[in-house]
């Protein structure tokens, strides 16, 4: 297909609304609803761009599918149909014009979406890889794929309902692959019962939203997609050459075929479909202080004050405090408890009071996160140990502090009113009689087992 060919199928056609109507709706979605925050926002990692775009084929995907099938009834709607099939260029010739003239301007306009990302991943970000882009590739290809498919439906069922009835049924295959048939219940080492995608779920070209900025897909998930995708476009390119019922019957085989394979190459374990980028979660030091390559950017600002609280951290604890400072590369399950460390003082950038903190708050808020890190599960929302913190934070520094990022905090810098008659009677026991309770206080919220305020009251933390 040459300039000129292409020009005058861009005329003619549906594919240059189809491009836009792809860019434009998930450009707005991305900036008036959002997607992510923090480190998981979609231009913060080049990762998370690519997931986060790839999560808009929810809806983007059946779209692609109802407007291919539009473009597939032009000769239909122009009554045109006899007189090509007399002509003698070959009728794969005219459907490779069609789709290759859609293929293009949906490519594009997805390339498009990818650059008005990217140029912002580039100022938010110094950790920059190539991992992301077979994420991207894929994502360009259920849209092509889609659009033929639906093409092919569309010359072969020419009807007015045909368009909007793909799209649905495009847009409900999508919803019930993220909601129910896609989805396998499981039930965590502390009895949650959570969901998590299985191998069928992955046939969907959409991927679920991006929790954490170190998890990406593995590279089985791209081979097995892509192999199904194909299968889908083969399929709709032989709808479109196809001319007799029987002929449209076996063009469905590649369709078939693709799904075949696909779930012969798909990974069956959840564990394997999401996996560690351990590339990303690679450490880089500043002395004891550490964070992930996707952070590095920020270890200049982090070095200082997390020494200070490491300095600040023995004075008070000795021979029981942590000696280094990292943050946490540990990918758990929705639902699982976390996991922490006596010795390092695990934290995660997306933390409220990290987020907050600058400067000297940015030391009380390691501290804190080295006494009282939190036991809310992974992925739920809670209202943490606010309190416990602050008393602990207090009980190092010798002051009772507002912690950035909490609700005194952001009421004007009142100290949490739970928070103060702990501290008054933790301060009026002798100094041993407060290091016991600091101690035992350390141990439940360390071990998720307990209550941090009964132990600072001098009751049983277990």
């Amino acid at each position: 297909m040459n300039v000129r060919v292409l020009r005058i199928e861009l005329r003619r056609s549906v594919a240059p609304w189809a491009g836009a109507v792809v860019l434009t709706s998930a450009l707005a979605f991305l900036y008036v609803v959002g997607a992510g925050w923090g480190t998981t926002a979609w231009t913060a990692q080049w990762t998370s761009l690519a997931l986060w775009t790839r999560g808009m084929l929810f809806y983007l995907w059946p779209l692609a599918v109802g407007l291919g099938a539009l473009q597939g009834m032009r000769d239909h709607r122009s009554k045109m149909s006899e007189l090509l099939t007399s002509t003698p260029r070959p009728a794969r010739h005219r459907a490779a014009t069609l789709a290759g003239t859609t293929a293009i301007t949906l490519a594009s306009a997805w390339a498009l979406l990818v650059l008005v990302g990217g140029v912002q991943v580039l100022a938010n970000t110094g950790y920059t890889h190539l991992g992301w882009l077979p994420i991207s590739l894929v994502g360009a290809l259920s849209l092509v794929a889609g659009a033929v498919l639906g093409m092919g439906a569309g010359r072969a069922l020419p009807s007015v309902l045909t368009p909007p009835l793909l799209a649905m049924g495009a847009f409900v295959f999508t919803a019930l692959m993220h909601m129910s048939l896609g989805r396998t219940e499981t039930t965590t080492a502390e009895g949650v019962s959570t969901t998590e995608p299985n191998q069928v779920s992955l046939l969907s070209p959409a991927v679920q939203e991006v929790r954490d900025v170190l998890v990406t897909l593995s590279a089985s998930v791209h081979v097995g997609q892509t192999i199904w995708l194909l299968g889908l476009a083969a399929a709709g390119f032989a709808l479109l050459v196809a001319a007799t019922p029987r002929t449209r019957l076996i063009a469905l085989t590649p369709a078939l075929a693709g799904a075949a394979l696909a779930l012969l190459v798909l990974p069956s374990d959840p564990r394997r479909i999401y996996v560690v980028d351990e590339a990303a979660a690679d450490l880089v030091c500043d002395g004891p202080v550490c964070v992930t390559k996707t952070q590095q950017a920020r270890l200049a600002d982090l070095a200082g004050p997390g020494k200070e609280a490491l300095r600040l951290l023995h004075g008070a604890l000795g021979s029981q405090s942590p000696v280094s400072v990292r943050e946490n590369a540990a990918v758990l399950p929705e639902g699982s408890t976390p996991q922490w460390s006596r010795k390092t003082v695990l934290f995660d950038f997306d933390d409220d009071i990290i987020t907050a903190a600058k400067g000297e708050e940015l030391t009380w808020a390691l501290i804190a996160k080295g006494m009282v890190p939190g036991c809310t599960p992974v992925g739920w929302s809670g209202a943490g140990d606010g309190a416990a913190q602050t008393v602990a934070v207090g009980w190092v520094l010798g002051d009772l502090r507002s912690l950035p990022g909490t609700t005194s905090a952001s009421l004007g810098g009142g100290v949490d009113a739970e928070a103060r008659p702990i501290w008054k009677e933790l301060k009026a026991l002798p100094r041993a009689e407060q290091l016991s309770r600091i101690n035992a206080m350390r141990a439940a919220a360390l071990s998720c087992e307990g209550d941090v305020y009964e132990a600072l009251k001098g009751g049983a933390s277990g």
